[in-house]
């Protein structure tokens, strides 16, 4: 296994305790600080991890964008290619799934045109099968070499707090139920639901939508979904920044679900123009916040379900947007085929309009900020060695931005410190 560990000086994010006047023994009457550690090793999961992602999201959405192709060469519904892709949502109410859909909406297209010569079309569909089974595979024997369980010392104070902590028996089925109980994460469980499983209805029936009103464009609806997808990777790095300047979890989360839902209109009333290029401004619009959302669903999440696992707490989120997904799916198909794609996409944003209600209604309890800022006043932390968590942006600003080009001297430090969240998964995986 890989150990990624500097030699000869102290890792940029150990804790230093406070030295005091007589030899360097820290101050009468305070903790010393918790030991944590920041391991190169996680820039290789990342990076290993967004992968991965990236190839699971391709095949969940690589039959929907290439629909009339697939449903041609196979001599099967619409219907049917829809549940390739709703597959992905059944299978992880039992299992997992992750994010990120740039490369299928991209790729499919350009690998598997539509000719008419079904000899030709099996050749271009071999391609495709082949080449993803190659990834996946390759992806599979480095995840086996170079995947660790946790790191050996905690990142964060907050982390490190709860390894400090007496060992009690843990229960997965009581730590669920204890979260659901609570009332704002419940509601975040619905409301995230709803935003994430319009995403998926939306990327699964894209095809379908763009070629009513524009037949023949197969790789234009490609270029759409990937104009969705990285417009909301702006929007989350933007949003992002904003987050960690503000720490506002709520006003941010329920600002951009409502334009989550105004880009929605907006889509919606202008598809059906005949002007390719309108699709494209309004897909971007609604993108930039749809997509957006979902790390900071995934941030709020932690912050108000914390010290409980922050992996439990986003499996639940996600496991609510596979719900949500396959009944919008299936509920927007069946009105776009029975009464067009105004009458499917008003029914998304209705429910859009319900989950920024419902959004509203979240208390924003942050203990996993106050936990951080708890153990930083009691150990006399410096403020650059206390890593937050809840900043999304940092991890986002070391990859993006040259630290010369970072105004903030808050957001330079933490670019140095690499701090590692669920944006930065996200992100690479889109």
């Amino acid at each position: 296994m890989f150990k990624f560990q500097e030699k000869g000086k102290r890792p940029p994010g150990e804790s230093r305790p406070e030295k005091g006047g007589s030899g360097g023994r820290e101050k009468p009457g305070r903790a010393p600080p918790l030991s944590t550690r920041l391991y190169r090793r996680r820039w290789a999961i990342v990076l290993l991890f967004s992968c991965y992602s990236l190839c699971n999201a391709f095949q969940w959405i690589q039959y929907g964008i290439i629909n009339n192709v697939i449903t041609r060469y196979y001599r099967v519904s619409s219907f049917t290619i829809d549940w390739l892709a709703m597959i992905y949502f059944l299978v992880y109410i039992p299992a997992i799934f992750p994010l990120g859909v740039a490369m299928g909406f991209l790729v499919p297209p350009i690998l598997v045109p539509n000719v008419d010569d079904l000899d030709q079309l099996t050749y271009h569909i071999n391609i495709m099968f082949y080449g993803t089974a190659a990834v996946a595979t390759v992806l599979f024997v480095l995840v086996i070499l170079v995947f660790q369980e946790k790191p050996d010392v905690p990142p964060s104070q907050a982390q490190a707090a709860i390894h400090a902590s007496p060992m009690q028996d843990y229960s997965y089925i009581q730590s669920i139920l204890k979260m659901i109980r609570s009332t704002p994460f419940f509601l975040l469980i619905v409301t995230y639901g709803i935003n994430t499983g319009s995403y998926y209805a939306v990327s699964t029936l894209l095809n379908k939508m763009v070629l009513t009103h524009y037949p023949g464009e197969e790789l234009n609806a490609g270029r759409i979904g990937l104009t969705i997808v990285v417009s909301g990777m702006v929007g989350s790095i933007i949003c992002g920044i904003w987050l960690d300047r503000t720490q506002t979890y709520k006003q941010t989360t329920l600002v951009v679900y409502f334009m989550s839902f105004a880009g929605m209109v907006v889509f919606t009333f202008t598809l059906n123009l005949g002007h390719l290029w309108v699709v494209f401004l309004t897909a971007g619009m609604l993108g930039f916040f749809m997509t957006g959302y979902l790390p900071l669903g995934f941030e709020f999440g932690a912050e108000l379900t914390y010290p409980e696992s922050e992996g439990t707490s986003s499996g639940l989120l996600n496991e609510s947007a596979q719900v949500f997904g396959i009944i919008f799916t299936i509920s927007q198909g069946k009105l776009i085929d029975h009464f067009g794609t105004v009458a499917g996409n008003i029914f998304i944003f209705v429910f859009l309009l319900v989950g920024t209600i419902l959004t509203a209604i979240i208390k924003s309890d942050l203990r996993r900020q106050r936990a951080n800022k708890n153990v930083a006043q009691e150990a006399s932390i410096p403020g650059n060695h206390l890593l937050d968590y809840g900043s999304t942006a940092a991890t986002i600003s070391s990859f993006i931005f040259p630290l010369r080009l970072l105004s903030s001297e808050r957001l330079a430090s933490k670019a140095e410190e690499g701090i590692c969240s669920s944006i930065i998964l996200n992100e690479a995986a889109l």
